[in-house]
C-alpha cells in the first residue's frame, strides 16, 4: 500500500439529481471513469475518501435522504467526511485526518469539476500536497455567463484542466493516475 498517497470522491452524490442544472448528457462516461478510479486505487491498496457536501436545507440537507452516494457508483470509502464550503479541507475534519495519515498526496475526482474539485485541488496544492487532478472522473453542467454565452461542461472541465495544470496540480486521465499508483504499491 502507498501510504502517502489518497484518492479523494467529492460530492458524487444523489443531491445533484434533485438539482435544475443537472443534465445526463455526460454522467455516464463519467459513473465509468470515476467508477474505474475508484476500483484501481483500491486495487493499488490506495484508501479512497469520500467527501459529501451538506446544505441545511434543499436537496443538499442531510434530511432530504439524497446525501447519499450517487447510484450505480459503488464505493466502500475508508474514511467519509461532510463539509459545507466548497474546498473539502475547511471544517471537515479532512485535514486532520491527512496529516494523521501521513498524506503527501491527493487525486482529485467527484462533482462539480470547476467548483469543488477544482476549490479543494487550489487548497491542497496550496497546502503543500502533491495533486492529481483526474478531470475525466470529474462532472459537471453548462453553465450560463453575465453575457448569456452558454458554456458546455467540455468547456468548463478544458478551462478548469488549464488554470490547474502545471500551477496547482498534475493533469492525469484515470489511466495515468492509477498507473502512478501501481508504481506506488509495487515498490
Amino acid at each position: 500500500m502507498s501510504a502517502d498517497t489518497v484518492l479523494l470522491v467529492i460530492d458524487a452524490q444523489e443531491s445533484f439529481r434533485h438539482r435544475a442544472y443537472f443534465r445526463n448528457d455526460e454522467l455516464e462516461p463519467y459513473l465509468e471513469r470515476q467508477q474505474a478510479l475508484i476500483d484501481g486505487a483500491k486495487a493499488a491498496g490506495i484508501p479512497v475518501v469520500q467527501v459529501f457536501h451538506v446544505d441545511p436545507t434543499g436537496p443538499f440537507s442531510e434530511a432530504s435522504g439524497f446525501v447519499r452516494t450517487l447510484a450505480p457508483l459503488r464505493i466502500a470509502p475508508d474514511a467519509v467526511f461532510r463539509k459545507t464550503r466548497h474546498s473539502a479541507l475547511i471544517g471537515s475534519g479532512l485535514d486532520v485526518w491527512l496529516n494523521q495519515n501521513g498524506i503527501r498526496r491527493v487525486i482529485v475526482s467527484g462533482i462539480r469539476t470547476e467548483q469543488c474539485c477544482e476549490t479543494t485541488t487550489r487548497h491542497a496544492s496550496d497546502l503543500g500536497y502533491a495533486v492529481d487532478y483526474v478531470g475525466e472522473a470529474t462532472l459537471t453542467f453548462p453553465m450560463t455567463d453575465a453575457h448569456g454565452r452558454e458554456w458546455s461542461a467540455a468547456e468548463i472541465r478544458a478551462r478548469t484542466e488549464l488554470v490547474l495544470a502545471g500551477r496547482f496540480a498534475r493533469i492525469a486521465t484515470v489511466d495515468e493516475a492509477l498507473a502512478g499508483l501501481e508504481r506506488k504499491a509495487a515498490a
